[in-house]
């Protein structure tokens, strides 16, 4: 049995009285709900009806009737194991709320460009976006060449390690930056950046290139090129990732780069403008008209 973790706790943004008036017209069900997917969101190989039942400390008969909802809606899946994993519906509901980007799919305009960027350099690929104070990889493609790695949407890297990591705080402003990176920058690796100021001289780097390379500062022997994804208006919403193993030459080196920062710009290229404000107020009294 994994090592016990804290149910979800809704965040406070409403003054005193507000915050109780909300409290008393929650839906306790949804709240349970949530429960089981902060759980599954930290267990990376899922987890099973009794580990729910014992964590969550509600009856066997609520838990199997709460997982067969979510299941209902992809929302979770089963393993073979028998265990429950979060499920593919999260994915297209977390591109969706993009930064900047509220109405795009991105996974779908992001997939086929992944498959031929993967199919060019045999290389794994994959397309991450900020989450709250985290990095989630919401689109990935494996690689086909020997010894490619392996990589699958919802995995969550570190916020501040990792190519892909880099290129979307290159996109924060200070104030944003302070908001999400800890006070204190774990170390994974010896190449790990734990130094504010040299971090900060980084994505200074960073953002004027568009690119970010990553020697094995999360796992050792790992190495990645990343690029930015911006919308039309030049945002970093997202940025694509091609990890690989460590001992490529210069040439390969370069091969990947230029396939990470051109792949980053096509998929940049097929999102759509977000339409203005007068737009859409037209495109609602159209709508009404023709109602």
């Amino acid at each position: 049995m994994g090592e016990k973790t804290s149910q979800v706790e809704p965040v406070n943004v409403l003054p005193d009285a507000d915050q109780e008036a909300m409290e008393k017209h929650r839906v306790p069900a949804i709240d349970r709900m949530m429960d089981v997917l902060s759980h599954l969101e930290r267990r990376s190989n899922g987890a099973s009806i009794r580990e729910l039942v014992e964590f969550l400390h509600l009856p066997r008969t609520t838990i199997y009737r709460i997982v067969n909802s979510l299941h209902s809606y992809d929302l979770v899946k089963r393993t073979p194991q028998g265990n429950y994993i979060l499920g593919p519906r999260l994915l297209s509901l977390a591109a969706r709320v993009l930064p900047g980007a509220s109405d795009i799919d991105l996974v779908s305009f992001a997939m086929p460009h992944l498959e031929r960027l993967s199919e060019a350099t045999g290389e794994a690929s994959k397309v991450s976006i900020l989450d709250g104070d985290g990095v989630l990889v919401i689109a990935a493609v494996p690689g086909t060449r020997e010894y490619a790695l392996s990589v699958v949407p919802g995995q969550r890297p570190p916020i501040h390690a990792g190519a892909a990591s880099k290129v979307l705080l290159a996109g924060l402003t200070k104030t944003e930056l302070d908001a999400v990176l800890p006070a204190v920058l774990p170390r994974y690796t010896s190449q790990t950046t734990t130094d504010r100021k040299q971090l900060d001289q980084e994505l200074t780097r960073i953002r004027r290139q568009g690119w970010a390379y990553d020697e094995g500062e999360y796992a050792t022997g790992v190495n990645a090129f990343a690029a930015r994804i911006p919308d039309r208006e030049g945002r970093t919403i997202a940025a694509l990732s091609v990890p690989f193993l460590a001992g490529a030459d210069k040439p390969r080196l370069e091969q990947l780069r230029a396939a990470a920062i051109s792949t980053a710009g096509a998929i940049a290229a097929d999102i759509p403008a977000r339409p203005t404000a007068s737009a859409r107020k037209s495109e609602s009294i159209f709508g009404e008209h023709d109602a």
